[in-house]
């Protein structure tokens, strides 16, 4: 979307760090409610390669409620699929 707030939830496919908990927040804030949130990857989930790193603020899970998890480094294309279909219902 052009903007998150023509969104209907986000989709976070990368390591949440300490330079980014603000923006993804303020993208947590801008989207409608109610909004999907899925983590996709292990990176989002917080146990990819950088789950150690300083800088590393942990998994999606910690900034908010995480409605579908998609594990995978990187993530197979048919569970990403398989995943957002079940939580869109479609």
């Amino acid at each position: 979307m052009a903007s998150p707030r023509h969104a209907d939830g986000l989709l976070v496919t990368g390591t949440p760090t300490l330079n980014m908990r603000q923006p993804l927040q303020r993208v947590r804030e801008a989207v409608p409610q109610p909004a999907l949130v899925v983590a996709c990857g292990d990176c989002a989930l917080g146990r990819g390669p950088y789950a150690e790193a300083y800088a590393v603020t942990g998994g999606v899970r910690e900034h908010g409620p995480v409605h579908a998890e998609i594990v995978g480094c990187p993530p197979h294309p048919e569970e990403i699929v398989r995943v957002l279909r079940q939580v869109t219902g479609r």
